[in-house]
C-alpha cells in the first residue's frame, strides 16, 4: 500500500502565547516526545526532537576528539616487596 504524500513545506500562522511567539505544528510535521531543541541558522529556525541518551558511548560520540598529543610515560613494573 502506498504511503500518502508528505508535504515538505506548509505555511502556518504565528501567534502569541503570553510573551512568547508560538507556531502550531500541523500533524504531518509532528515530532516525537515532549521537548525539542531550537536553533537558528541565518533567518531559519531549526526544531528537532530531544533524543534521550543511551549511555556513555552516545555521550562520548558527541564530543570532539582531542587534538593534543599525550606524552609517553615509562611504565615500569612494580618492584616486588617483602611484606612479612
Amino acid at each position: 500500500m502506498a504511503q500518502p504524500h508528505q508535504p515538505t513545506t506548509k505555511e502556518v500562522r504565528l501567534f502569541r502565547n503570553n510573551r512568547s511567539q508560538a507556531v502550531r505544528i500541523p500533524v504531518e510535521f509532528e515530532l516525537p516526545g515532549e521537548r525539542v531543541l531550537i536553533s537558528r541558522e541565518g533567518d531559519k529556525l531549526i526544531i528537532e526532537p530531544v533524543r534521550t541518551s543511551s549511555g556513555l558511548l552516545d555521550l562520548l560520540a558527541k564530543w570532539d576528539p582531542l587534538e593534543e598529543e599525550f606524552p609517553e610515560i615509562e611504565d615500569k613494573p612494580v618492584a616486588p616487596e617483602d611484606i612479612f
